[in-house]
């Protein structure tokens, strides 16, 4: 027997065997039992192994993504990812886990919710409630961050060498998650004012599938990809994914500790791109230009084309405080729900050609802020994003005269 458990060909093979046991209607308990008595832990190798064989033997890649939740369910604990390498402080992986605690974190707090939505009264509404539930799932968004870092970062990473299967289910998964999570913010915008009774029927319709959906794919990802990715990629190929993950951006997560690895600085430096940030009329070092528009009084914030905020300035007196939190996400969900659809209009109007600004001004306390959003086009006339501009101008409203000669301000 214990010839059997050691020899990893059969394991593998066994193990296809339980998978397409599932395709055949096996049920996901009677495959793990089998499972625990035949071969007990399988390595996490093993089952990205039997996956990539199964697609290469013509099981179709959307079979697979159908069987994934459960044959992950059958293997629940009993992948075996002792072999995996410890991840350092900082490291892109660190940072992934990290966000998949803050993830887990707040699927619990939806959860309690959903414990005092279940035990109320069931004709009564709670509006505020909602709004928490809302907001939750908001922020839940900022899980598309943390997939477009798999799929464009890692996932390319693990096609060199030559991993294609796990990842391809996977991201066949991060799509349905897409979708739940699409569906549960869309209801919920159109049920502001639901009873209780009726939010418990939202949750056994949608909002508990999207949870488990997020759920799953943090299971899978550490018994799975974590490991397997960590040993396969070297230190070059973790400190590309590095340099490129802030672009993306960060899921409910903003790291505090940059990841260095041990090699050559000689190594390092070939990763690294230009420091010159080339323009049509003339060049900054990344220093000059953040230090050039953090100088100026106004606040700046762009979007791009997708919608996603992708930069702001950090001036010294900033109107509207900003967090790195907000890189990477739909502007829409930087906004409260009530003004979301004023934010689409000026975008559509951008989009579209219709308009190319638009202008507010507010009293906020002592100040009186001008805030202002402007189409951002290429040299063609092609949308490229909108840049937003906030700026107290109190003190030009109480202009006087003229100044014609040099005074500092105090």
């Amino acid at each position: 027997m214990s010839e059997f458990i050691n020899n990893s060909r059969k394991r593998v093979d066994e193990l296809k065997s339980l998978i397409l046991g599932l395709h055949e209607g096996k049920t996901a308990e009677e495959t793990r039992e089998k499972l625990v008595e035949m071969m007990g832990s399988v390595p996490y190798s093993e089952v990205v192994q039997a996956e990539e064989e199964l697609i290469d033997e013509g099981l179709d890649r959307e079979e697979v993504l159908k069987l994934c939740d459960l044959h992950t369910d059958a293997l629940d604990g009993a992948i075996d990812t002792s072999m995996a390498k410890d991840i350092p402080e900082g490291h892109p992986l660190y940072v992934l886990t990290k966000e998949n605690e803050a993830l887990h974190k707040h699927i619990d707090k939806i959860k309690h919710l959903q414990y005092s939505i279940e035990n109320g009264e069931k004709e009564k509404s709670d509006p505020k409630l909602i709004f928490q539930i809302h907001s939750l799932f908001n922020e839940l968004m900022d899980v598309e961050k943390h997939y477009l870092k798999l799929e464009n970062l890692l996932f390319p990473f693990l096609e060199k060498y030559e991993i294609t299967g796990p990842p391809m289910v996977m991201w066949g998964k991060h799509d349905e998650t897409r979708a739940f999570l699409k569906s549960s913010l869309q209801l919920l915008t159109e049920n502001k004012n639901a009873t209780n009774e009726e939010l418990s029927g939202f949750f056994e319709l949608i909002f508990n599938p999207t949870l488990k959906s997020i759920s799953d794919m943090i299971h899978k990802e550490e018994e799975i990809l974590f490991p397997m990715s960590m040993d396969t990629l070297t230190e070059i190929d973790w400190y590309e994914i590095q340099q490129q993950s802030g672009e993306i951006g960060y899921c409910l997560y903003v790291p505090d500790k940059e990841w260095r690895p041990d090699a050559a600085e000689s190594e390092l430096e070939k990763v690294k791109t230009s420091d010159k940030i080339k323009l049509s009329t003339g060049s900054f070092t990344p220093e000059e230009l953040e230090g050039f528009l953090n100088s100026l009084p106004v606040d700046f914030t762009f979007v791009d084309k997708n919608d996603k905020v992708k930069y702001f300035s950090e001036g010294i007196d900033r109107v509207f405080p900003r967090s790195k939190a907000i890189l990477g996400r739909l502007v829409q969900y930087c906004h409260p729900p009530s003004s979301v659809h004023i934010v689409d209009q000026i975008l559509n109007d951008f989009k579209s050609g219709a308009q190319d600004k638009a202008k507010f001004w507010i009293q906020l306390g002592d100040k009186f802020v001008h805030i202002a959003y402007f189409a951002v086009r290429d040299k063609n006339g092609e949308y490229i994003g909108t840049v937003e501009m906030s700026h107290d101008i109190s003190e030009y409203r109480a202009l006087e005269g003229e100044r014609r000669i040099l005074n500092y301000e105090d």
